[in-house]
Formats: structure tokens, C-alpha cells, sequence
């Protein structure tokens, strides 16, 4: 369980493909305090820690996550956003996030407003899956990378979000431009809500 609050941007410094398989090694600045069997989310997928090495560590995403997110476009050098698992002693800052990615979504605007920075994202969910909750509603929550935050300007296959200069230089918010694909997972209470509207 994560709070979509980014510890960290890790870069990615290797890539290993074994069949269906990718292994992701990073460096963070949090490595030496990670243990192996450890959950770890990147760009909101919660993986694995497998291996430690030095400042390094390695995670392994299976065929089904990179079918299903985009850590199967990752390049050497990439930065990606990382959260450990959520202290259930702390505060809640972002919201309820289990790092099971949804679906991508892609960058098609972006603008700037008053210092903080617009981005809108375009998604492809069948009609079936957003009566089940797989959407977004205005002022609800949604992870984009591992990110926790507002929606604005919803439409049924598209949404926005304001990002404060703090998290454009924290995260790889930084390196999202139009066409850039990212990452969601929407907001679990919607879908338990939908699901018992539903329910017969």
C-alpha cells in the first residue's frame, strides 16, 4: 500500500530482458536502506526488490505489468518516481494507492499558470470498465506516475492536473512532455463505490 507521495526520482541504469521478463536496476538516494523482498513503487507499479548492490538495486516487472504500464519503454538514464510502501503509523498525505497500474495514459497538453504547470492526459478505457470506476471525477484523486493527485477538468476519456514547481523538480514530471506515456491507477474507493452501484 503507497500514498502516491514520490520519495525520490531513481535513475534507471540497467536493463536486462529475460523472455517475458524486464530487470530494472536504479540507483536512489534510499538504496542502502532497502531490503531484498521489499516493495517498492515505481512510477506507481509496486514491484520487488530482487537484488542490492552498492547504491543500486534491482526490481523485475513481469510481461503482464509491462503490458500494462509503461516500464517496458524505459531507457538507460530514465528517471522514475519512487515511493516505499506506506508506514501505517504515519499520515495519510496523498490517498489510498495499491500500485496496481490501471492503464497509460498519454501527455497531449500542457501549459503554464501562474508557476505551476498544467498537464492534460488523454486514456482509453471501454465504457464497461468506467462504470466500474475506471475514471476520473472532477476534484477526486488519481496516481499519474506514482504521483497522488487532484483531477481537474474531467471528461470521460481525459483529465488534468496542477503541478507545483516542489513536485515538477522532484519527480520525472520534469521530463513529461506532449506525447509522453504515463501511468494510472485510479482511485480504488471510486471503484469499490462503483462496484456496489452495480452490484446486482
Amino acid at each position: 500500500m503507497f500514498s502516491g507521495i514520490v520519495e525520490a526520482a531513481a535513475r534507471v541504469v540497467g536493463l536486462v530482458k529475460d523472455g517475458g521478463n524486464l530487470h530494472i536496476r536504479l540507483t536512489s538516494p534510499f538504496t542502502h536502506e532497502l531490503k531484498i523482498d521489499q516493495s517498492v513503487a515505481h512510477n506507481g507499479v509496486c514491484l520487488t526488490v530482487v537484488e542490492l548492490e552498492g547504491d543500486e538495486y534491482v526490481v523485475t516487472a513481469i510481461q503482464e505489468t509491462l503490458d500494462r504500464s509503461n516500464l517496458g519503454v524505459l531507457k538507460v538514464g530514465d528517471l522514475v518516481n519512487v515511493e516505499r510502501s506506506m508506514k501505517m503509523d504515519g499520515r495519510l498525505d496523498g490517498h489510498i494507492v495499491q500500485g496496481h497500474v490501471d492503464c497509460t495514459a498519454q501527455c497531449v497538453a500542457l501549459r503554464d499558470a501562474d508557476g505551476s504547470r498544467y498537464f492534460k492526459f488523454e486514456y482509453n478505457v471501454e465504457s464497461s470498465m468506467a462504470r466500474m470506476g475506471y475514471t476520473t471525477v472532477e476534484k477526486g484523486s488519481v496516481c499519474v506516475n506514482g504521483v497522488s493527485l487532484t483531477v481537474c477538468n474531467s471528461t470521460n476519456n481525459s483529465f488534468e492536473v496542477a503541478i507545483i514547481p516542489y513536485t515538477l523538480e522532484h519527480t520525472n514530471f520534469c521530463r513529461i512532455e506532449e506525447g509522453s506515456i504515463v501511468n494510472l491507477e485510479f482511485d480504488i474507493i471510486g471503484k469499490y463505490l462503483a462496484k456496489l452501484k452495480n452490484f446486482d
